[in-house]
Order: structure tokens, then C-alpha cells, then sequence
């Protein structure tokens, strides 16, 4: 196995070719105020497998493939539906 980071989110869109957009959900305890913080993050991700809105996916850090895309879709986890 390597070093690269890997992320579990939902694909919210996959209008685009080979490119899915994926939101990451992660929550977190504020250092100071100690109330829980739900974050979210869309990154957009090649899609080789072919995914669909709704899909639970594993991404993968990459090397840039475009402007916006520095993911890859490692694995889908789950399908929507």
C-alpha cells in the first residue's frame, strides 16, 4: 500500500465526461469551544468505472490531471438505489 490519502464521500454529480463530482463529509470537535463541526468538501474526481449520482465512492490522491482534478476514484463502495 502506499502514502496517498483516501477519502470515502457521495457523488453529488457525474454530468461531466469521465469526471464525477464527489462531497466528502467529515465532523470534528472545535479546539476551543468543544462543539462538534460538521464539514463538508465537493472534489471533483476521474471516474474510469462509470459512477452515478448517489454512489457511496472511495477517491484517491493523484497527480494533477486537470485545473481542478488531483482525484481519482479508487473503488465504488456502494451503489445508490
Amino acid at each position: 500500500m502506499n502514502n496517498r490519502r483516501r477519502l470515502t464521500g457521495v457523488v453529488t454529480s457525474n454530468r461531466m465526461t469521465k469526471t464525477v463530482v464527489v462531497e466528502v463529509k467529515r465532523s470534528f470537535r472545535h479546539p476551543l469551544y468543544r462543539k462538534v463541526v460538521h464539514a463538508s468538501n465537493k472534489m471533483m474526481a476521474q471516474d474510469d468505472l462509470g459512477c452515478r449520482e448517489g454512489d457511496v465512492v472511495t477517491i484517491v490522491e493523484s497527480k494533477p490531471l486537470s485545473h481542478s482534478k488531483r482525484w481519482v476514484v479508487e473503488a465504488i463502495v456502494q451503489r445508490y438505489g
